[in-house]
């Protein structure tokens, strides 16, 4: 068991040159330390060491996604509409969730153990899964590809930890949840899959309704399952915090996997427990089904979990499906000179 409590953060903190280190770079978009309360951050990789402004918010509109493997096998372009949002809270003193909007591959992780511990944990699957969606996948082998990633962040993070015993701390574990969507494909069509670590969630959201896909790997949604509790009681059960599988430390590291047709999912949610522990799921419907802007339900789904009394992170991350992209765009200009050049206008 993996347990995330208050009074383990600890007040010293990694340099930022460290930081950078572990997140050097790249495409795509990455959600990151916010270290004044109530204040959202989320910030490209370059920004970690000084480098340009901090704004509150930052997402693509839109993407048309191309081949996932340049070389290999293909998958139809997905148009997506994207935005995302992260808060230190209320009562945190830095923000150990991470995110990555590197379209087709989206994640976001809940770091545990206090900072340079928990922070340092969900950065590195950030860098991992963002290395993935840089280098491309088959997108037919969309869980073995997901199951390897992650048994890469398992190494990376037990290798730091090796590194901050051998340096003196003691009892050191450093250790993150991890949901993740990104698209593959199945039977020659796109489709989404979702895998997940620990109580972080992933909501699909269709025809104004919202049902969550993922299965928290938590003690108390353990004695959901067995009938000993209700679900309301899970919400305020004094070990509600305590989460039977995790990336880091000696306990499960098996994910997790769902497959969802893209017209299952008119919007997808992937959220912190900062977000999912602090609003109800009809809470997060009614934002869902008002804000026609992703970039509008990640905030106001951010901003609902602080004003809650933000007691965690909370982190949002809110993709939607728009429809599949031409691989080639339409070039007008090429086809008026194609048709003049069969009609003779051209020589």
């Amino acid at each position: 068991e993996t347990v995330e409590r208050s009074d383990d953060r600890r007040t010293d903190c990694c340099s930022r040159g460290e930081l950078a280190e572990i997140m050097r770079g790249g495409s795509g978009e990455i959600g990151t330390l916010g270290e004044q309360t109530g204040q959202p951050f989320v910030r490209p990789a370059a920004q970690l060491v000084g480098e340009g402004p901090e704004p509150t918010r930052r997402c693509h509109p839109s993407y048309a996604i191309g081949p996932l493997h340049a070389a290999g096998p293909r998958v139809t372009g997905v148009e997506l509409h994207h935005g995302a949002a992260t808060d230190v809270g209320l009562v945190r003193e830095v923000n150990e969730d991470a995110f990555l909007v590197a379209p087709p591959v989206f994640v976001v992780a809940d770091g545990m153990g206090g900072h340079d511990r928990g922070d340092i944990a969900s950065a590195i699957v950030v860098e991992e899964f963002r290395r993935l969606a840089d280098a491309g996948y088959d997108p037919a082998r969309g869980p073995a590809v997901v199951a390897e990633t992650f048994l890469g962040c398992q190494a990376r993070i037990a290798d730091y930890d090796a590194g901050q015993r051998a340096q003196g701390a003691r009892d050191f574990h450093a250790g993150t949840t991890a949901v993740v969507a990104l698209l593959i494909e199945q039977s020659g069509e796109p489709k989404w899959l979702l895998a997940n670590l620990g109580d972080s969630r992933v909501y699909k959201f269709n025809h104004g309704r919202l049902e969550q896909v993922s299965v928290d790997h938590s003690l108390v949604q353990e004695l959901v399952d067995a009938g000993t509790i209700t679900a309301s009681d899970a919400l305020v059960h004094p070990e509600r915090h305590v989460i039977t599988r995790a990336l880091g430390g000696s306990g499960s590291t098996d994910a997790d996997f769902f497959v969802l047709p893209l017209s299952a999912a008119e919007r997808l949610v992937l959220c912190s427990d900062g977000v999912s522990g602090m609003i109800d799921d009809r809470h997060i419907e009614g934002i869902l089904a008002a804000a026609e802007d992703p970039r509008d339900a990640a905030d106001q789904m951010v901003a609902a979990a602080v004003a809650a009394g933000g007691r965690d992170n909370a982190t949002a991350v809110v993709v939607d499906v728009v429809g599949l992209a031409a691989e080639t765009p339409y070039d007008s200009e090429r086809q008026r000179v194609s048709l003049e050049e069969k009609l003779g206008a051209l020589p």
